[in-house]
């Protein structure tokens, strides 16, 4: 790890771990509806690729009924049946990926980074998008600002999510994500927590 990835390295623990601190009475509050509305359990955990193919387990707030991995693809769109009302308000805002916070301070992702696929979504990969493997995925990045709930509504009605969102979502934001690595920078950085921050707000990224 170079001077770079140590200095990311420590803005990714500083922040998480101030992030954590400052954000746990709102975590709290999420954690309370969810019980109130659906029940146990509070968090969802699903396997993911990170860096060098190596597997973890991303954390995000269940905003999907329990057995919903059972009654669906794992790919969903805004109006999908599963989505519970808390989910749904938590999907609307990003607040069901704030867990996450918790993966960049193991060292699992970094807080600007691509998105952490699911295992065997990268079958579907070009060998140039392979590369994006080389990199700790994060929480937000071009791609991940481009897959809005505007993109998750195009899935509605669609008899098969995952072929649309391989054929036309996907590579898209494979694309966007690869072009921030090339150009990353702390300016560029900075231009995507802009972004992110925007569309938290509902003002658009």
């Amino acid at each position: 790890m170079g001077a770079e990835g140590w200095a990311r390295r420590a803005v990714d623990v500083a922040g998480s771990a101030i992030a954590l601190v400052l954000l746990s009475p709102l975590f709290a509050l999420i954690a309370l509806a969810i019980v109130v509305e659906s029940g146990f359990p509070v968090f969802f955990s699903q396997e993911r690729v990170g860096k060098g193919r190596r597997p973890f387990r991303i954390l995000k707030f269940r905003t999907m009924v329990v057995d919903a991995e059972s009654r669906g693809p794992k790919i969903s769109g805004k109006r999908d049946p599963r989505v519970t009302r808390v989910g749904a308000l938590l999907r609307a805002t990003k607040l069901d990926e704030f867990p996450q916070i918790a993966n960049v301070l193991k060292g699992e992702m970094t807080l600007i980074g691509p998105r952490a696929e699911v295992p065997h979504m990268i079958q579907h990969y070009t060998p140039e998008e392979l590369k994006i493997l080389e990199y700790r995925p994060g929480l937000t990045a071009p791609g991940q600002i481009y897959f809005t709930t505007d993109q998750a509504a195009a899935l509605d009605g669609v008899e098969d999510a995952e072929a649309y969102y391989v054929e036309h979502q996907l590579h898209p934001k494979l694309r966007m994500d690869l072009d921030y690595l090339r150009d990353r920078s702390a300016l560029g950085d900075l231009r995507v927590v802009a972004s992110t921050v925007k569309l938290l707000l509902g003002l658009g990224a």
